[in-house]
């Protein structure tokens, strides 16, 4: 069998409906069973400060780059179909046309992206089983490896035991703070 890496891509859209891009990207993925092909999406967003004429100061959301949306996505055929599709959407930056795929982002430019907007930009599978050991790969039990005891699947986090200063520890982690081990 095939196996294909999620990867990050840049979609064209019509300027000002970058929001609404995202909101109806995961809402067809869900609706259309792809959430194992499409699985984050944004909108890259820095804080802006600007003084008020009242001479307060308020905090406006800004767009880094107008007019784009970055997806985080496993390329086939039938996912590249669903997201070229989506209302609001001009196509794929760095596609040739004719229905050629286009090209994902450099792992350096998400990680750049990302971490400009105070994104994680590691981002696990999710597929963790109870009983399972797992690494924790950050936060502030980076390094330490934990058997998982239970799981809550709606808000990604699970409860791990730990050996921690020669004893048992349980602990609560974020899904993307651990790892399978190799």
């Amino acid at each position: 069998m095939e196996t294909f890496e999620k990867q990050w891509y840049v979609l064209h859209t019509y300027s000002g409906y970058e929001n609404k891009v995202k909101e109806n990207l995961l809402s067809r993925a869900q609706s259309m069973g792809m959430e194992d092909y499409i699985f984050r999406v944004c909108v890259p967003e820095e804080e802006e400060r600007e003084v008020t004429k009242t001479g307060k100061e308020k905090v406006m959301m800004h767009k880094i780059f107008p007019g784009y949306v970055i997806v985080e996505m496993v390329m086939t055929d039938e996912s590249w179909y669903i997201v070229r599709n989506t209302p609001g959407v001009t196509g794929f930056v760095g596609s040739h046309g004719a229905g050629s795929k286009p090209s994902p982002l450099l792992p350096e430019e998400i990680d750049s992206i990302l971490s400009d907007m105070g994104e994680k930009t590691y981002q696990s599978d999710g597929k963790f089983e109870e009983g399972e050991v797992v690494k924790l790969i950050s936060g502030p039990f980076e390094g330490l490896t934990g058997k998982i005891e239970s799981m809550d699947l709606e808000e990604k986090k699970a409860r791990l035991v730990v050996d921690m200063f020669g004893g048992e520890t349980v602990v609560d982690v974020e899904f993307d703070q651990m790892d399978h081990l190799a």
